[in-house]
């Protein structure tokens, strides 16, 4: 329980100051305060003295914290001054596809990755341990815009780029570090005992890998929803990446407030998680 609060706490601290810390960011942006319908030759000059004046709750940092979390401690998160919706409705009709996406790619992207990884332990195939590390190094060196652009003139569903950025981080790190395990005195001499290679790693290699595992576990949910901003956006996924860009282009401070208390939330939730579970499964084989 003294490990919940803590963590409880370390990731209200880091929400708060993050939320704020990227409003701040927003505000000192270039460009920040200009307006796209002043550019109308339309309106006259009262009208652009009206557009400027309603933006001008946004200028001032304190007044729009203070408004901000007062509105968030009722759970009202505002309107997009872009979109011109409530932020709590945009959320709610956008974060379901993020979900189904980063899913979708953690699924596919870790079920791949750890098998290749078993794989290559199990064989001790210099060939295949080849294949898969060129493999993995390749798509490393692509950024996830540009894969995403691959697959929009492939005609693919974009989700699946998702599983080829998570790929590659999962593959490196668990083949290494199951190599570093098989390499342990213990397993070498369950080996020179004669004990079935699958035995071997089910019962002496993956109980010893699977709290750094879980850690990895972690850290790849961060990683999927920091893609899924560019994959979203090229290739037109109605998600929160795709809103946050809208937010982005438009200066929505409300909006880039609570995407990024969102981001924040879920990536801390799945890495406080991840702890907890390695912390347990420790103390528990200890």
């Amino acid at each position: 329980m003294r490990n919940i609060a803590m963590h409880a706490a370390r990731i209200f601290t880091i929400l708060l100051v993050g939320g704020l810390l990227g409003a701040t960011l927003v505000r000192f942006a270039p460009g920040y305060g200009v307006d796209e319908q002043e550019l109308n030759s339309h309106l006259n000059h009262e009208s652009i003295e009206a557009l400027r004046r309603t933006n001008d709750g946004d200028r001032n940092l304190a007044t729009f914290y203070i408004h901000y979390l007062t509105r968030l401690v009722r759970g009202d998160l505002g309107m997009s001054r872009t979109l011109q919706q409530p932020v709590r409705h945009l959320l709610a009709e956008r974060f379901p596809q993020t979900l189904e996406s980063a899913a979708l790619g953690l699924l596919l992207g870790w079920t791949l990755g750890l098998a290749m990884a078993i794989a290559s332990i199990m064989s001790r195939s210099w060939s295949f341990d080849l294949f898969g590390s060129l493999f993995a190094g390749v798509l490393l060196c692509v950024p996830a815009a540009m894969l995403a652009l691959l697959f929009v003139i492939a005609h693919v569903p974009g989700r699946l780029v998702l599983s080829l950025i998570v790929f590659p981080k999962v593959f490196r790190y668990a083949r290494n570090m199951l190599q570093r395990t098989a390499s342990m005195p213990h397993v070498l001499t369950a080996r020179a005992k004669g004990l079935a290679e699958t035995r071997v790693f089910l019962w002496h290699i993956l109980p010893v890998s699977a709290t750094q595992l879980l850690a990895l576990a972690g850290v790849s949910i961060s990683v999927v929803f920091a893609a899924a901003i560019p994959v979203e956006v090229l290739c037109d996924l109605p998600g929160i990446g795709q809103l946050a860009w809208k937010a982005a282009l438009g200066r929505d401070m409300e909006l880039l407030v609570s995407l990024t208390l969102i981001v924040t939330a879920v990536t801390l939730l799945a890495n406080s998680a991840s702890d907890l579970l390695s912390n347990h499964l420790r103390v528990g084989a200890a």
